[in-house]
């Protein structure tokens, strides 16, 4: 049993520390008050060729591991980039994955060597408003006439929208009701993203503002058959091969801000002096960070576990499932603590760990709810009876 990375994953660490480390906190703090996409962290990382990290070389990626995906993710979060920079480039890490998996040679020639390249973006447009978590009930139609199909619905929290030029679309082309189980008649899709047939309406939301979040409507948005994925009434199924690695690549993120966050209040607690003392000789200080920490740690080994289960080619859904939940809690109790270390000063901006407490929510949320996790592990490993 071997606990160490490689030289070369710890060769990777070091790189995107360094990569990450010319985008320093004023930086996110901008981006956080503006907005705007950080092309420049983009740009970055696509210029020394990271952004196909898990992508295969036969079509300009490093066709690395996801556990190399995972460390590479964990050091953007872990710099004070936080969910802002890491949401920046997930796409390219897991988002095209059932178009390396199913696409065929054309597609991938055409599909994979600009997003590796950075010459384009892409957003994963699933989720509907009245569906939720619930896949199988989603309503955007694709209807098929002639060489393409065309697609009118509507989807919500699809991030990039504003600035993608590409889109991974899920949409219904066989009715539901005339198919034999709810997960048929699903058909995905990788294409240009028509404006022309397509509004953006952009949501405000608490954190993470320049990666946006979107409600997205389509009016007879034509795609061509080419860009089809796989067969029809199976983009349900393609989709799930990317659902293990998104829950581990979050769980990694969230650990590294929880360890940016408790970094940044153990150094406070060293240097902020009340009644003549350090406050991080007190041990109602202490305590709490250090169970951080331990929290931390194992919510990462169990990261690691998933991602060299899933690189290993065997089964790693409860363990995905459960590094997501586990780094989500500690993440989020990291950046919590952060900011009661800092007392009043945990407030402001501009020591900004109030910014890594807003983000760390992300990592509880999505891409799936720490019940559906709980629901997943007492039904598929404790055997419990389905609950919903």
């Amino acid at each position: 049993m071997e606990f160490a990375f490689s030289q070369e994953q710890d060769a990777i660490r070091e790189a995107i520390g360094k990569i990450c480390a010319q985008f320093g906190d004023e930086y996110w703090l901008k981006k956080d008050k503006e907005g705007g996409f950080p092309t420049e962290l983009h740009h970055a990382l696509a210029r020394d060729g990271w952004l196909g990290i898990a992508m295969p070389e036969s079509h300009g990626g490093s066709g690395l591991g996801i556990t190399e995906a995972a460390i590479m993710m964990q050091t953007i979060a872990e710099s004070g980039a936080g969910f802002s920079g890491a949401s920046a480039v997930h796409m390219n890490i897991f988002g095209l994955n059932p178009v390396v998996v199913f696409g065929t040679e054309d597609q991938k020639k055409r599909m994979l060597p600009n997003l590796i390249a950075g010459k384009e973006r892409a957003c994963f447009a699933v989720t509907e408003p009245n569906t939720g978590l619930n896949t199988t009930r989603i309503k955007t139609k694709a209807e098929k006439k002639g060489d393409k199909y065309i697609v009118s619905g509507q989807k919500v929290w699809i991030s990039t929208a504003q600035v993608a030029e590409k889109i991974l679309l899920l949409a219904r082309t066989t009715p539901i009701e005339e198919c034999k189980k709810p997960a048929d008649g699903l058909t995905l899709f990788y294409t240009d993203f028509d404006r022309k047939h397509v509004e953006v309406h952009e949501i405000e939301k608490l954190g993470r503002k320049c990666v946006d979040s979107n409600q997205v409507f389509f009016d007879g948005m034509p795609i061509p058959e080419a860009d089809r994925i796989g067969e029809e009434g199976k983009g349900f199924q393609y989709i799930l091969h990317g659902m293990n690695p998104e829950r581990i690549l979050i769980a990694s993120e969230s650990v590294g801000l929880g360890r940016c966050a408790l970094s940044r209040a153990t150094q406070y607690a060293k240097e902020r002096i009340v009644f003549d003392r350090p406050i991080g000789q007190n041990q109602g200080i202490q305590h709490p960070l250090a169970a951080n920490w331990m929290a931390l740690e194992a919510a990462n080994l169990m990261v690691f576990k998933a991602a060299w289960l899933y690189d290993s080619g065997k089964p790693s859904g409860a363990e995905a499932n459960a590094a997501k939940y586990l780094a989500g809690e500690a993440g989020f109790d990291a950046c919590q603590q952060a900011v009661m270390t800092h007392g009043g000063y945990g407030y402001a901006k501009e020591y900004h760990v109030e910014r890594y407490l807003r983000e760390s929510l992300i990592g509880r949320i999505a891409p799936v709810s720490p019940q559906l996790v709980l629901c997943f592990i007492a039904e598929r490993v404790l055997g419990l009876p389905k609950s919903y």
